[in-house]
C-alpha cells in the first residue's frame, strides 16, 4: 500500500498544475503557489486547498513538493527561492517538461539540499489532467517510491517507470512530444491542402474514420481546426518551448530531426501571428 501523504505543495497552477492540485486533495493536505496569485486563488476556490502567499510558505513543512512550471528557468528560480524552507527528507516530483541539462542540474540541486528527486514529466494535456488520467513517465530512486507513487496514482491512470537515473524520463517525454507535434502538423497540412485544392476538408476525417489512420487525437485536433476554435489544451507557446528542447537535445545526441525542426518554424509563425495562447492545433493557422 502506498504511504500516505501528509502535506503536498504544488508549485504552478496552470493548465496541468491546477487539476493536479485538485486531484491530490484525496491524498493529503494541499498547498498551492503560483507566480500569478489569481490563478492560485481559482484553485483555492475549489475548496480543500490552501493558497500560499510565497513559495517558501507553500513548501514549509511539506513532505512532497510538485513542480508544474513553465520551463527549466522557472523551476530553477522557484526552487532556489523555496530552498530555505525545505523540511528534511522532502520528495520532489518534477512534472514540468524541461531539457536533459536542466534535469541533471535539478538532480544535483536535490542532492545538495537533501531532497529525493523524481524526474516525472507527464503525457497528456488539460482533459486527462482534469480526469486524473495522465500517463506519468517516472525516473528516480527506489527509496521514496511509495510516496511518489501515491502522487502518481492521484493524478494519472498509468505510471511508466523508465529508470532509476533522473533524465531518462525527460528524454522519453521529448521523444513522445516529437510524435505529437508531427501528428498535429500533419493534420493541419492535410486539411489546408484539401481546402486549397477545393475539397471539403471534413472529407479527410471522413475517409480515415475507422481505419488505421484514425485516432482520438486526430479527431480532436481536426475538429478544432475545422471549427476554427482553439481553446488551449496545450498552447502554441508551450509547443515552441518543447520543440526547441527537442531540437537542442537531438543536436547534442547527433540525431537529425527534420520534421520537428520544420514544425518548430510552423509553431513560431503561428505564435508570431498572435496565436501563442491558442491550442497547438492553431498550427493550422500558420502561414
Amino acid at each position: 500500500m502506498n504511504e500516505p501523504i501528509r502535506t503536498v505543495a504544488v508549485l504552478g497552477t496552470g493548465i496541468i498544475g491546477a487539476p493536479v492540485a485538485k486531484n491530490l486533495r484525496a491524498y493529503g493536505a494541499v498547498r498551492v503557489w503560483n507566480r500569478t496569485r489569481a490563478a492560485a486563488d481559482e484553485v483555492g476556490a475549489a475548496g480543500g486547498i490552501v493558497v500560499a502567499d510565497t513559495v517558501a510558505e507553500a513548501v514549509a513543512g511539506a513532505d512532497v513538493i510538485v513542480t508544474v512550471l513553465a520551463d527549466g528557468p522557472a523551476v530553477r528560480e522557484v526552487m532556489a527561492a523555496a530552498a530555505p524552507a525545505f523540511a528534511p527528507g522532502v520528495v520532489w516530483i518534477q512534472l514540468s517538461t524541461v531539457g536533459p541539462a536542466d534535469t541533471a542540474e535539478f538532480a544535483d540541486f536535490a542532492r545538495a539540499t537533501g531532497l529525493t528527486f523524481y524526474d516525472a514529466p507527464v503525457q497528456g494535456t488539460k482533459q486527462p489532467a482534469e480526469n486524473g488520467t495522465l500517463v506519468v513517465l517516472a525516473a528516480g530512486p527506489q527509496d521514496g517510491r511509495d510516496v511518489a507513487e501515491a502522487v502518481f496514482d492521484a493524478i494519472g491512470s498509468r505510471t511508466v517507470w523508465v529508470a532509476e537515473r533522473p533524465g531518462v524520463a525527460t528524454r522519453l517525454k521529448l521523444a513522445l512530444n516529437s510524435l505529437v507535434f508531427a501528428l498535429t502538423h500533419g493534420i493541419a497540412e492535410s486539411l489546408s491542402l484539401a481546402t486549397a485544392f477545393g475539397v471539403d476538408p471534413a472529407l479527410v476525417v471522413d475517409v480515415v474514420a475507422g481505419g488505421p489512420l484514425d485516432s482520438g487525437f486526430l479527431r480532436a485536433k481536426a475538429g478544432a481546426m475545422l471549427a476554427g476554435e482553439y481553446p488551449a489544451a496545450f498552447s502554441v507557446a508551450n509547443s515552441v518551448k518543447d520543440a526547441e528542447l527537442i531540437v537542442a537535445a537531438a543536436e547534442q545526441a547527433g540525431v537529425a530531426v527534420d520534421v520537428t525542426a520544420a514544425g518548430l518554424g510552423r509553431f513560431r509563425r503561428a505564435a508570431a501571428a498572435g496565436y501563442g495562447d491558442a491550442d497547438m492545433a492553431a498550427s493550422h493557422l500558420a502561414r
